[in-house]
């Protein structure tokens, strides 16, 4: 056990030879990924020999590598491909449920989605209907086998709240009954994740979009995912972190703010909000583009490696 990350450190646990003990399964969130790439690419990818070593010990030594806790970029995804052969096992799971989702072990993986739900879990994609006795339309209803859509006529991604029901979901929050109640469907069959969901049909697999209450944005009549914006703005070369948030605006409804770190201090001049503007158009349509940015040297994140963005919007108001 480490008394506090170290990514060199980190690296010789991973591929030296000569522990009593060496790793075989190894995890960690986004953010530590991250780092361990930026050492990498800092101290190791400059001799050949090295990359090999590195490469050969990670495919021999480690089993498998996997990660969760929040959305992986897929350049972090692909970067960790390249450098190690692993390609990272992507999963979906809260402390309320356990696991719920997660790509194959043995088969592919998709880099941006969560796979398909567990044995024993059902999920259900759906949208809040006061009509219904469960107070959700169903859109969709999966197992681990089976995809039941509930809409006629369509071969569009479906997208919508994600419900859960699992043998390992938790029976209630401790003294808090009323919290607990309003965290399950009105019938008491699904417990509501708060998650936005996507289903991809030609694919069969399924994509986080965000947080309901923090990840969608609402702008000019459009719901925008913050998540698919984060991940093409982690494409720019300048860009070493970012966070996206909406932020109210008397106009918009909501604004798009993006919050970046930039990976070198050098490079801020070519951050603009007009030059990440005419990036971001290249793979986003007009709506979702960045109405402003705000340059910072490190994103706040909690002992998890996620981002609370209440208290980011709370800092750059």
């Amino acid at each position: 056990m480490l008394p506090h990350f170290d990514a060199s450190k980190a690296w010789e646990y991973l591929v030296q030879p000569g522990f009593q003990q060496h790793v075989t399964v190894f995890t960690a969130v986004p953010t530590i990924y991250s780092k361990l790439i930026h050492d990498y690419d800092a101290k190791l990818a400059s001799r050949p020999q090295t990359r090999d070593f590195v490469r050969e010990q990670c495919l021999q030594m480690i089993r498998l590598m996997m990660c969760g806790s929040a959305a992986l970029p897929e350049s972090i995804h692909r970067r960790w491909f390249e450098i190690t052969g692993h390609s990272l096992l992507e999963r979906y799971g809260m402390t309320e449920c356990g696991m719920a989702l997660t790509n194959p072990l043995n088969g592919e993986r998709i880099p941006g989605t969560v796979g398909r739900p567990m044995p024993g879990v059902v999920i259900r994609i759906a949208q809040e209907n006061t009509l219904s006795p469960m107070g959700y339309e169903t859109l969709l209803e999966a197992d681990s086998n089976n995809t039941k859509v509930e809409i006629k006529n369509t071969d569009e991604p479906i997208e919508g709240e994600l419900l859960i029901q699992s043998p390992t979901l938790f029976k209630e929050y401790w003294r808090k009954r009323n919290e607990t109640r309003a965290t399950f469907t009105t019938d008491g069959s699904f417990f509501k994740t708060g998650d936005i969901c996507r289903y991809d049909p030609e694919k069969n697999v399924f994509a986080i979009r965000g947080r309901q209450s923090m990840d969608i944005i609402k702008r000019a009549g459009y719901k925008i995912s913050a998540l698919d914006i984060e991940r093409i703005l982690l494409e720019h070369k300048d860009v070493s972190e970012c966070s996206v948030i909406g932020i109210d605006d008397s106009t918009l409804g909501q604004k798009i703010v993006a919050i970046i770190v930039p990976k070198s201090l050098n490079n801020i001049a070519d951050l603009s909000i007009d030059t990440i503007r005419q990036y971001s158009k290249q793979y986003l349509p007009n709506y979702s583009l960045p109405d402003s940015i705000t340059i910072l040297d490190h994103i706040p994140r909690n002992a998890m490696g996620k981002v609370n963005k209440k208290e980011l919007a709370r800092l750059i108001i």
